[in-house]
């Protein structure tokens, strides 16, 4: 990935690969690079051990190399190796110049 490629706002996916059920609505999911065990809530019951998922969310943060990504599923800090930008943030335009006209 190229340094500044990624900003705050973007869109970001992880490829993560699922390890096991833990109930009836929540999967527990291995993620490159964050090493802590993780669970999201997935109620298909057709998943297996050993499949990959993808997990997106907005980019919170950004360092030298890693970022945040939070969203409904995630609150994590990865490397930034691990994340694949999906959409990147634009910022909305105006309609009207910032400062008002004068009378």
């Amino acid at each position: 990935m190229v340094k500044g490629s990624i900003k705050v706002g973007d869109t970001v996916a992880i490829t993560a690969t699922i390890r096991k059920r833990v109930t009836e609505d929540r999967i527990s999911v291995l993620i490159p690079s964050y090493n802590q065990p993780h669970s999201i809530v997935d109620s298909s019951p057709s998943i297996s051990s050993g499949q990959t998922i993808e997990l997106t969310g907005e980019v919170l943060r950004v360092d030298d190399d890693t970022v945040t990504v939070g969203g409904k599923d995630l609150g994590i800090t990865v490397k930034l190796s691990a994340v694949r930008l999906v959409t990147s943030y634009v910022p909305p335009k105006r309609k009207y110049p910032p400062v008002d006209k004068t009378t």
